[in-house]
């Protein structure tokens, strides 16, 4: 997909403040954040928690005010409503009602977007493809796994064929694989032509999957980065934790990607670039080989981030 220098996203001096108490002084939550999301790109909003990612994606969302600034989508101001209806959005931690089953969600949000009846089925049946849930379509949600809430809830963002995706924390609470579906996801959404604007702190997936980033800390935004440019100019490796690797599959790896192994009994250290990731983790799983944990290695994003972070919250201190 190739990115549009058109701003889809625009964010100018955006404040927001919130009173904590009765008599209690104002909090500064943002503090005059601006920044802009292109046409056709993932962008990822990263910081620690607490920074202001959920609040500025919930002033996007129009579901709180802002003190001051202001917002743009589509073209249009945010508090405006009709364009809402090109806009997807999956919240942290989202509830669904679990004695619905996947078919009957996603039949349920569609009909709140007021999908023409004669595509309901269709679209329906199409996401619930498009997220790996066919076999789990009629299964209730409280028999799905996180994972899987997951996946029906980024199909319920789909459901009406949005021009841009807001997702909030959407590997939070992942296993390794889980998240790797996740991202499959997400890459799908942007080679489908779909703008996506991410909030995580999960910083290996941010650097496989978006095309830039921003850092928020203490409300303000401290970096934006290229993240291709950033990952060519500092590197970065992964370490991935396997047990039950099949001798074919691992002499596989070592050939086409010059991993590193390190044998500890059953458990397998894995060591490659982190551009690899997912398709070593594919190749694993598909091989039979159970994945106990995935861990950045210095280099690339990290590195970064601790570094801004770290400075920011000295000056802060002074």
């Amino acid at each position: 997909m190739v990115v549009d220098e058109t701003p889809i996203v625009s964010i100018e001096n955006l404040v927001k403040d919130f009173r904590p108490g009765f008599g209690l002084r104002r909090k500064r939550v943002l503090d005059g954040i601006s920044f802009e999301v292109r046409r056709g790109e993932v962008f990822g909003f990263i910081g620690p928690n607490g920074a202001g990612k959920t609040t500025t994606l919930k002033v996007l969302m129009g579901l709180i005010r802002p003190t001051s600034g202001g917002a743009r989508i589509l073209g249009h101001d945010i508090s405006e409503v009709g364009f809402r209806r090109h806009v997807g959005f999956l919240p942290e931690g989202p509830y669904f009602y679990d004695f619905l089953t996947g078919r009957e969600t996603l039949d349920f949000y569609s009909r709140l977007c007021a999908v023409p009846k004669p595509e309901r089925g269709r679209r329906v049946e199409e996401l619930l493809h498009k997220v790996g849930l066919e076999d789990a379509a009629d299964l209730r949600l409280r028999a799905y796994s996180k994972g899987m809430l997951q996946r029906v809830g980024i199909a319920q963002t789909l459901v009406h064929d949005p021009e841009i995706v807001f997702l909030d924390e959407p590997m939070s609470g992942l296993d390794p694989v889980g998240r790797k579906e996740i991202r499959d996801l997400i890459a799908g959404l942007h080679s489908g032509g779909k703008t996506v604007f991410m909030n995580t702190h999960i910083l290996s997936d941010v650097e496989l999957i978006c095309d830039r980033i921003a850092i928020i800390a203490n409300g303000r935004i401290v970096h934006e980065a290229d993240a291709a440019a950033l990952h060519a100019a500092t590197g970065g490796e992964v370490d991935i934790s396997v047990i039950g690797l099949d001798v074919g599959i691992a002499e596989g790896l070592e050939r086409d990607f010059d991993v590193q192994m390190e044998g500890r009994g059953e458990r397998i250290e894995i060591r490659l670039a982190s551009k690899h990731v997912d398709e070593v983790i594919g190749r694993i799983v598909g091989g039979g080989g159970h994945i106990r944990a995935v861990a950045q290695v210095g280099g690339g994003l990290e590195d970064l981030f601790i570094e801004t972070i770290g400075a920011n919250r000295q000056q802060a201190a002074r």
